[in-house]
C-alpha cells in the first residue's frame, strides 16, 4: 500500500506506458560517443574498452577483465578458457535465464541441471555436492555455474567448498549482478570467474556487451585470443577455432558514463525496492523474492512471487491494462524441450517457483509518480492464498 500523500493519477497521464527496466542515460554517454566519433575509435579496438575493462577489474577486485559483445560470449569464453568442451557436464542452476545453459552448450558441454533453495532460490551447494558425487553415466563435471538470481548472489564460499578441487572451475554468472555484495566482497570478484552482462535491461549497460573478470592470467589471455578469432600476430594465421566476440569502443564509452553513476544508480534501484517491500508487506497473496543473509543484492529486477501460475497471470494481464510493463521472471529450464533430455538432480523448488514470479518496473530513472501508479495498481489487484516457499 502507498504510504504518501498524492493524488492517483489518472487521465491521459496515466495512459502512458511505464517500461519494466530501461537504460538511464543521465550521464556522459552522449560526450563519450561523440569522441569515439571525432576520434575515430568504434570498433573493437579503442582506448574505452582498455579503460573499461581496468575499471571493472578495479571495481571487483581482480587482476584481469576481458571485454566481450555480450554476456553470453562471456560465460562462453569462460568456460573455454578453463578448459571445458566436448563431453564435459557443467552444472547450472535449473531456474536461470537461458543464456546459461546455452552458453554451455556453445562451449561444446551438456548442462547438468541442479536445483535451487527455497530460501534464496539460488544453486544449493548440497545437491552440488551430490551431483558431483553422482554425475550421470560417469561423465565428468569440469564446471560449476552458479548464477545470481534477479542481482541476488548464491552462497559462494557453499559452492567453492563442495567443489573444492582446482580440475573443478566455478564460473560465477554475476550476469546482472553488478554492485551486488557477498560477505563483504563485490559480486564479480567470486568464484575462478566471473561474468557481468550490460545488456540494455541491466542495472549498468554499455547498450550491449560482456564481461570476464579473473585471477587466471592464463585463462584471460586464452578468453580475450579465442574473441579475436584465435589470431596470431598480425598475419591471417590463427592457431584454433575462435570467434569475433570482442565489445566495440562504442558500447564501452557507454559503459563507462554508466559507470561513473554506479553508486546513484543503485541508491535508487534499492529505494524502489524499498517501496515495492512497504507496499506488500501486508499481503497474504504476494511476496518478494527471498534474500539469504549472507549476500545484499543490488535490486537490479524487483520481482513477486504469487500463489500460483494462474494468480501471475491474472496480475500480468491486471498490469498491462493500465500499461505497466511487468513481465514474468525465469522458469526452469530442464522442463522445456530444448533441454528435456539433459541430466539433472532435483527436488522440484524451480519447479515450483516456475510461473508464479511477476517482474515490476523498476528502472533507475522510473519516477516517483510512475513507481505510485504501479503501486496503486497492485494495491487494486487481489489474489487467492498465500505464496508458497
Amino acid at each position: 500500500m502507498r504510504t504518501d500523500n498524492k493524488p492517483m493519477e489518472n487521465g491521459a497521464a496515466a495512459m502512458k506506458s511505464i517500461p519494466l527496466s530501461v537504460p538511464d542515460l543521465r550521464g556522459n554517454e552522449k560526450e563519450y560517443l561523440a569522441r569515439c566519433v571525432t576520434d575515430n575509435w568504434i570498433s573493437s579496438a579503442g582506448p574505452f574498452v582498455v579503460e573499461f575493462e581496468t575499471k571493472i577489474a578495479g571495481l571487483t577486485g581482480r587482476r584481469h577483465a576481458v571485454s566481450t559483445v555480450n554476456g553470453t560470449a562471456a560465460l562462453q569464453l569462460a568456460l573455454s578458457a578453463a578448459g571445458v568442451g566436448p563431453g564435459d557436464l557443467v552444472i547450472v542452476p535449473d531456474w536461470t535465464f537461458a543464456a546459461t545453459a546455452n552458453a554451455v552448450v556453445h562451449a561444446g558441454a551438456t548442462p547438468y541441471f541442479v536445483d535451487i533453495t527455497a530460501e534464496s532460490y539460488t544453486l544449493d551447494p548440497e545437491l552440488v555436492a551430490r551431483a558431483l558425487k553422482t554425475s550421470p553415466q560417469g561423465r565428468r563435471v569440469t564446471a560449476v555455474v552458479p548464477v545470481h538470481a534477479a542481482g541476488h548472489p548464491p552462497d559462494m564460499d557453499g559452492i567453492m567448498e563442495v567443489c573444492g578441487k582446482p580440475e573443478i572451475a566455478v564460473i560465477d554468472d554475476a550476469a546482472g549482478a553488478i554492485g551486488a555484495v557477498y560477505k563483504g566482497r563485490p559480486a564479480g570478484g567470486l568464484g575462478d570467474a566471473s561474468i557481468f552482462s550490460f545488456n540494455g535491461n541491466k542495472l549498468v549497460t554499455a547498450g550491449g556487451g560482456g564481461m570476464i573478470m579473473t585471477d587466471r592470467e592464463d585463462w584471460a589471455r586464452r578468453a580475450k585470443h579465442l574473441s579475436t578469432q584465435a589470431r596470431i600476430g598480425d598475419e591471417y594465421e590463427h592457431d584454433e577455432i575462435g570467434a569475433n566476440l570482442r565489445m566495440t569502443n562504442l558500447n564501452a564509452a557507454v559503459g563507462m558514463a554508466q559507470l561513473e553513476r554506479l553508486d546513484e544508480m543503485l541508491a535508487a534501484r534499492k529505494r524502489i525496492a524499498q517501496r515495492y517491500d512497504d507496499a506488500i508487506v501486508d499481503r497474504n497473496n504476494l511476496s518478494s523474492m527471498p534474500h539469504a543473509p549472507w549476500a545484499t543484492g543490488n535490486s537490479w529486477m524487483y520481482t513477486l512471487q504469487t500463489a500460483s501460475e494462474e494468480d501471475a497471470r491474472k496480475l500480468l494481464a491486471h498490469f498491462s491494462e493500465r500499461k505497466i510493463g511487468a513481465r514474468s521472471f525465469w522458469r526452469s529450464l530442464s522442463a522445456q524441450a530444448p533441454y528435456s533430455a539433459m541430466p539433472t538432480l532435483l527436488t522440484g523448488v524451480a519447479a515450483a517457483v516456475s510461473g508464479r514470479t511477476v517482474s515490476l518496473p523498476c528502472s533507475s530513472n522510473l519516477t516517483e509518480e510512475e513507481q505510485n501508479r504501479v503501486i496503486d495498481a497492485l494495491d487494486s489487484w487481489s489474489g487467492a492464498g498465500t505464496p508458497g516457499r
